[in-house]
């Protein structure tokens, strides 16, 4: 939907450019002519709105006109800038609602052309932590939010005991993620109490959940049976959700490509509440209230 929005976006600025070029260039020039010469057959005795008649602007002219700067603001905004995502999961919890709507820094990691994603301009590399948007590897047309973990050469190894252990390129030590302030949390999965942690990710604390009742399940990615472990390759990233137990991520389906990289989440813009009766007759879709507290940064 995004990839199709885009597309849209950038064949609107196309088009109603063109037409504002053809008129300021071409077509106004034209009609100049005409009310010049008018005017001069008039001998000065008609006045300039009369004259304006003889040649007027064509409203489609004059619509497409007037909306090319608000579309190419919009499209650059959008493209190049910020662009707001939704989310759609639990799978980030407890930094990210179901209902939040965050906006993603678009320059953050280089600027790319919104139709084919191709990186125009560098500037700059995801540090471990990141809550980065990507294209999902194995299908490109969604998108995904997780944070980095592991950074290109990194090995990074997650043990039976949901113990993150990250050894950085060029070391040989593994060293555990520091995890600290066990507390119960607000959120449950199923019978059981998620058990919130804060952790530290290079320069970044922000909170996880554990379900201290759910037996990690088999990572479906794996070098070898029955061994959480993986050497990040070159040019990708190893990402993970903040809902560790409930995150399909890169434990189950790989890296992700520096080209599949969409860009930063950097703040929730707004959140809406979507929590309902059982009886209530309003569409899934109509929000019950607005979380203004969540509004901010996100760590």
């Amino acid at each position: 939907m995004a990839n199709t929005f885009s597309l849209i976006l950038v064949l609107a600025t196309l088009v109603t450019g063109i037409i504002w070029a053809l008129d300021k260039f071409v077509w106004a020039p034209k009609r100049k002519l005409k009310i010049a010469a008018a005017a001069e057959q008039s001998g000065g005795q008609v006045d300039a709105k009369t004259l304006e008649s003889v040649a007027p602007q064509p409203a489609w002219v004059e619509s497409a006109s007037s909306m090319f700067p608000v579309i190419a603001l919009i499209m650059v905004f959008r493209s190049f800038i910020y662009e707001p995502f939704q989310i759609p999961s639990e799978s980030m919890l407890p930094t990210l609602y179901v209902g939040d709507f965050i906006l993603v820094e678009k320059f953050a990691y280089g600027l790319r052309d919104p139709v084919f994603h191709d990186k125009i301009v560098s500037t700059g590399e995801p540090k471990r932590g990141d809550v980065v948007v990507f294209k999902f590897p194995p299908q490109p047309k969604i998108d995904y939010i997780k944070r980095v973990v592991g950074l290109p050469g990194d090995t990074v190894r997650y043990s039976e005991d949901k113990q993150l252990c990250i050894q950085p390129k060029g070391t040989s030590v593994c060293k555990p993620v520091k995890l600290t302030d066990m507390t119960d949390s607000e959120f449950t999965q199923g019978m059981a109490r998620l058990v919130q942690f804060n952790e530290q990710l290079g320069d970044v604390n922000h909170h996880i959940l554990i379900n201290p009742l759910r037996r990690d399940r088999r990572m479906a990615y794996e070098p070898r049976p029955g061994v959480g472990e993986w050497v990040v390759p070159e040019g990708n990233y190893f990402v993970m959700g903040d809902n560790r137990d409930n995150s399909a991520d890169s434990r189950y389906w790989g890296f992700v490509p520096e080209a599949n990289l969409v860009g930063k989440a950097v703040a929730i813009w707004i959140s809406f509440e979507f929590d309902r009766k059982a009886d209530s007759v309003l569409p899934s879709w109509i929000p019950t209230g607005v979380r203004f507290n969540r509004i901010g940064s996100i760590k």
